[in-house]
């Protein structure tokens, strides 16, 4: 049967790993810092690993404060606007395959990071890779080798979101291309990036929303760490 706790403002769903791999996500926008910090406590309670996304600052500053006084471990990212806790002491005994997050440019960093600390929430290694867009594409290649090594691929791209379709021309596993909202007046927010990817020539790269790096790290996640067992 399916568990929840009433939290009142919110119902924490405690059996979503049982039933979908990994636990229940925090989306941090339009809820209040205490909600977030009592849904945190309520994973502790549970012995569940958290993770905010779309944490302002405010609310990561009070997250900070709030755990550091009860000695909690926990990863705060500003760049990436997420917030992890972790259970027991903070270290997983296992780590389930490997993926590499691979970002465009430097503004499309914030993006990114958060697929970087989804990832890592998953349970996955992440090798970040940071500035290697199609405007320098001998950069890219000089990466190649650890690109081959990742068993899911994240790439990262605004403007015309090209380097996920020359990313999969090189590599024989998924690749998740995330569009950024970087770019000028043409690149319409972008959407000049997403009908871009999801007009890729390459059969191996899928498409999920734009800035959505939350999104691209957990599929990423589900696949590096697919017939992982249960400790």
């Amino acid at each position: 049967m399916n568990e929840f706790i009433d939290l009142e403002d919110v119902q924490f769903d405690i059996d979503r790993e049982g039933r979908c791999g990994f636990p229940e996500v925090v989306y941090g926008e339009g809820k209040t810092k205490e909600t977030i910090l009592k849904i945190f406590q309520t994973m502790l309670k549970y012995n569940i690993d958290g993770l905010a996304t779309r944490v302002s600052d405010d609310k990561g500053q009070f997250l900070e404060q709030e755990l550091m006084r009860d000695k909690i471990h926990f990863s705060y990212n500003k760049v990436a606007k997420t917030f992890r806790i972790h259970k027991q002491d903070g270290k997983r005994s296992s780590v389930y395959g490997k993926v590499a997050v691979i970002s465009a440019g430097t503004s499309d960093l914030p993006v990114a990071e958060e697929a970087k600390e989804t990832v890592l929430w998953t349970g996955a290694e992440a090798v970040f890779i940071q500035d290697v867009g199609v405007a320098g594409p001998h950069r890219l290649h000089a990466k190649l080798p650890l690109l081959r090594e990742a068993d899911a691929i994240v790439v990262v791209a605004g403007m015309e979101g090209a380097l996920p379709s020359v990313v999969g021309g090189f590599v024989k596993v998924p690749v998740i291309a995330v569009p950024t909202s970087v770019g000028y007046g043409a690149s319409f927010g972008g959407l000049a990036a997403l009908l871009g990817m999801l007009n890729s020539c390459a059969s191996n790269v899928t498409v999920v929303n734009i800035d959505a790096g939350f999104k691209a790290g957990y599929v990423a996640g589900l696949i590096a760490g697919k017939g992982r067992t249960k400790n």
